[in-house]
């Protein structure tokens, strides 16, 4: 058995969407539900329990940013309402093929009331801060939550606490680094 500095203190679920390439024949079809009903209970099962969402488009591809607008439908429809989106402009080291101005997305995630950050999975820049940025905004909105229902229900604890995973470092303090086991 692992001592309580292997142990996570929190634990939330965020999915990750949006297209992965200019085409759809590849992993974005596979959430692509629209009209489909035989895909209505995977779609559900998908964002069951999210609290978080890393809405992810290609800056060197601008029909991957066009579709972010019919994602965050998708998300809007099956997600809960008080998920935490966050626009994620990727592959930011492709500067001599940038086809979606960062200004833009900005704009429409301003618009959207959704965060936004521009990432490059391949040299690592702003991976680690896309998801700390989230988790540290879930993390403020469960508090708050929590708080609330605590107020509510004369200081008795929640009985909807939200787990969230802040993995410890690798020197046993917790929370001042996260891991990533997924690229985006």
């Amino acid at each position: 058995m692992g001592n309580r500095d292997d142990e996570y203190d929190f634990l939330f679920k965020v999915v990750l969407i949006g297209d992965s390439g200019g085409r759809q024949d590849d992993k974005g079809s596979i959430w692509d539900t629209a009209g489909q009903e035989r895909y209505r209970a995977i779609t559900s099962a998908y964002y069951r329990g999210a609290v978080g969402a890393l809405l992810v488009y290609d800056i060197a591809k601008h029909l991957t940013y066009e579709n972010v607008e019919r994602w965050l439908k998708e998300l809007r429809d099956h997600a809960d309402n008080n998920i935490v989106i966050m626009l994620v402009g990727n592959k930011s080291d492709l500067r001599h093929l940038r086809a979606v101005p960062t200004d833009e997305a900005r704009a429409f995630a301003e618009k959207n009331t959704l965060s936004f950050i521009e990432t490059s999975a391949l040299d690592s820049t702003n991976v680690e801060e896309a998801f700390k940025n989230i988790l540290t905004e879930i993390y403020r909105i469960v508090s708050q939550k929590q708080i609330a229902d605590r107020s509510a229900h004369d200081e008795s604890p929640g009985n909807n606490v939200v787990d969230i995973s802040v993995p410890p470092t690798t020197d046993g303090q917790k929370g001042n680094k996260l891991q990533c086991c997924q690229s985006l």
